[in-house]
């Protein structure tokens, strides 16, 4: 009788631990089934930049200031800010002329890679912007890309013509390179800011692939291509490569960088395009002096000022990551630093005996 009472605990127990396993299956399958339909919603962060600038500035102001001139001068500034709150209550209750509001900034941000994968946030990042923004605000764009495909960042300044059309002045500023792509992008803005030794240029087109047919040839092995079209298949990995078809790939390269300077002369025509559509890249002082930026500056001086006389705002939209595209980030970020950490070790060991 003990024994069964024995056995049939244990069933119990296997039984729930069985029971729980599933359940826990089943709403990591539910999960990953509702990140699936919700995987192109996200979520629009907005960031209001004069605030933390002037928490910034409370936070030094504290720690540099004296306690009795720290107090002094909030005591200041709250007085001045009830006076003109004051005021603006009184001009309402006049019945006097509504004042006007302040311009808004609305800042942007676009780290390019070679397939311009954040094309999707800035597209809905626009949307959101455009739903508020009127013509005497302005969007700015801190844009950062060495290039990539040229369909890609096609799109990406298609994108920024959506705020052009609308009216809306539109300030790129460029702290580190926006080269190639980055320069079809950079070429639309109404004022171009460049910091001294940030990148610029590269008004060219590349198409570079392996061809390992000689390879494949040495060692007797056959590969097999069928189409339709003469010029269907030109430049291949495994094909041999052929004088016409190297031609009509040479051809296309030519059309398409017609077509790159075109839109840049389109959309910046101060600059004397061909002197400047030879591939070569410019840091800024170098394209200040050949018309490809207006100014020399960093996005950081151009967001404090703007902060002075208007209200700026950060905007970012951001995806829903999945379950295991999570765990996937948190996999790269500690390969990453693993990395880094043995770099950083091998590069101090040269300074060592």
């Amino acid at each position: 009788m003990e024994y069964l009472i024995e056995y049939g605990l244990f069933l119990a127990k296997t039984a729930t631990l069985v029971f729980a396993i599933i359940a826990v299956l089943t709403a990591i399958m539910a999960s990953a089934e509702r990140n699936k339909r919700n995987a192109h919603k996200g979520i629009v962060h907005i960031t209001h930049l004069n605030d933390e600038f002037d928490d910034l500035r409370d936070n030094v102001q504290r720690t540099v200031l004296d306690k009795h001139s720290w107090k002094q001068l909030h005591k200041q500034e709250r007085k001045k800010a009830k006076e003109e709150d004051k005021a603006l209550r009184k001009k309402s209750k006049d019945g006097g002329e509504p004042e006007a509001r302040k311009k808004r900034v609305y800042v942007l941000n676009f780290d390019g890679d070679i397939a311009a994968s954040e094309v999707e946030s800035l597209r809905l990042e626009i949307s959101a912007v455009l739903s508020m923004a009127e013509e005497q605000d302005e969007v700015l764009l801190r844009l950062e890309s060495p290039g990539g495909m040229v369909h890609a960042y096609g799109l990406a300044s298609s994108q920024l013509l959506r705020i052009k059309q609308r009216n809306i002045p539109l300030i790129i500023c460029v702290d580190k390179v926006a080269a190639s792509g980055g320069y079809m992008m950079a070429c639309l803005a109404d004022k171009l800011i460049a910091a001294p030794f940030a990148i610029l240029g590269s008004i060219g087109v590349l198409v570079q692939m392996p061809n390992f047919h000689r390879l494949l040839k040495k060692n007797e092995v056959d590969y097999e291509t069928i189409s339709a079209g003469e010029f269907k298949t030109t430049l291949t990995t495994f094909g041999e490569i052929t004088k016409k078809g190297r031609d009509k790939v040479k051809e296309d390269v030519e059309e398409m960088h017609d077509l790159f300077k075109h839109w840049v002369k389109e959309h910046r025509p101060v600059v004397a395009i061909d002197q400047i559509a030879t591939g070569e890249t410019w840091v800024g002082i170098q394209a200040m002096e050949r018309n490809m930026i207006d100014a020399i500056s960093t996005s950081d001086e151009c967001i404090m000022q703007a902060c002075e006389t208007a209200d700026v705002y950060e905007v970012n939209y951001e995806f829903r990551k999945s379950l295991s595209d999570k765990l996937g980030s948190v996999v790269q970020s500690a390969v990453d630093k693993s990395v880094m950490s043995l770099w950083k070790r091998i590069s101090e060991s040269r300074y060592f005996s």
